[in-house]
């Protein structure tokens, strides 16, 4: 199929106009992905589809569309509306993207699996945890994932909940388990000189006495468990495994990496950089969030016997893992 732009545009009208009719059944405008004009929104939305590498960011915000579609409690209007997500999806799913690397050997493939009989009793929620390295594709393939098998995506708004939660301006605390790596990656989360005495009472007081890394974390923890009494879902990162573990619930970890190489190729497309760039920012990042993580739960980020299943998206590509992980979840777990 052509996309041309008359078909882009298209394709964008259906996602506002799908983002406007779930918050119209819900009966709020609380919390809309889009909140623009219908006409600039599209045309926000045309200039990221033209430029293909970013079009996983687009999946990524229609996840939130879907996930609170899935909340409608009228059946004909969720169904209504849950096919014309699945639509949109499909439209999008066509485009090329540039990590869609058939699966090499299918006999590797099927030789994975992950020892989960009996992990989850009956009643209980499935809960994937992927933790990945920037541009493995492991973002994409957990939102395929999570559209596979019809349930929830969280990522980077598990953080602005917890900000909500704290009442916090989020150019205050740097979210170190974040992908947006645009932002200042050696900001201080100590106290600045310059705050007045009241100022720095009233953070006091805000954070418990905590560090505000450390007070956004247990919060987050709260909320992570909170949600997985609640639903089915797909997390990426956030320690979500050492968490869920720790509080003795249920869940598959996985880890999705791939050869740094052909990570800094896809992040040289991605994000508009030298090769000496994406491997800067390879290198920067990888030693963020490992630092992060083994800070926060005493294991090694992405040592493989931390979880239950580990992949190397490049050996399957995006559709091979998500139909390896399903394939693991639908024989062991469910």
């Amino acid at each position: 199929m052509e996309y041309d732009k008359k078909k882009l545009e298209e394709i964008a009208g259906r996602i506002y106009d799908l983002d406007a009719e779930v918050y119209r059944v819900l009966g709020s405008g609380l919390g809309r992905v889009f909140n623009g004009s219908r006409e600039s929104t599209i045309r926000d939305l045309v200039r990221i589809m033209l430029d293909q590498p970013k079009v996983h960011y687009l999946r990524s915000e229609l996840a939130l569309i879907g996930n609170m579609a899935r909340t409608i409690t009228s059946k004909a209007d969720r169904s209504r509306v849950m096919t014309e997500y699945n639509n949109i999806l499909k439209l999008l799913d066509n485009m090329p993207t540039n990590f869609a690397i058939d699966i090499l050997d299918q006999h590797a493939a099927e030789l994975n699996s992950s020892r989960l009989s009996g992990r989850f009793a009956e009643g209980q929620h499935l809960i994937v945890c992927i933790g990945r390295t920037y541009g493995c594709a492991g973002t994409d393939i957990g939102f395929a994932l999570a559209d596979k098998l019809k349930i929830n995506y969280y990522d980077s708004e598990i953080f602005a909940e917890v900000l909500e939660r704290l009442e916090a301006e989020q150019d205050e605390v740097c979210d170190r388990a974040s992908f947006a790596h645009h932002q200042n990656l050696n900001q201080s989360l100590g106290i600045d000189k310059d705050r007045t005495l009241r100022e720095r009472i009233r953070e006091f007081n805000r954070y418990h006495g905590l560090p505000k890394e450390d007070a956004i974390f247990f919060n987050q923890s709260d909320l992570i468990c909170e949600m997985a009494k609640k639903e089915d879902f797909i997390i990426m990162g956030r320690c979500a495994d050492v968490i869920l573990t720790n509080h003795h619930i249920p869940h598959v970890s996985i880890f999705i990496n791939a050869p740094f190489e052909l990570r800094a190729r896809r992040v040289m497309e991605t994000d508009n950089l030298t090769y000496k760039g994406a491997c800067k920012l390879l290198k920067r990042l990888d030693r963020r969030h490992r630092a992060y993580y083994e800070f926060y739960t005493g294991r090694k980020w992405g040592t493989s016997v931390n979880y239950d299943l580990c992949i190397n998206s490049a050996s399957y590509g995006i559709d091979g893992s998500v139909q390896l992980i399903e394939r693991v979840i639908n024989q062991h777990a469910r």
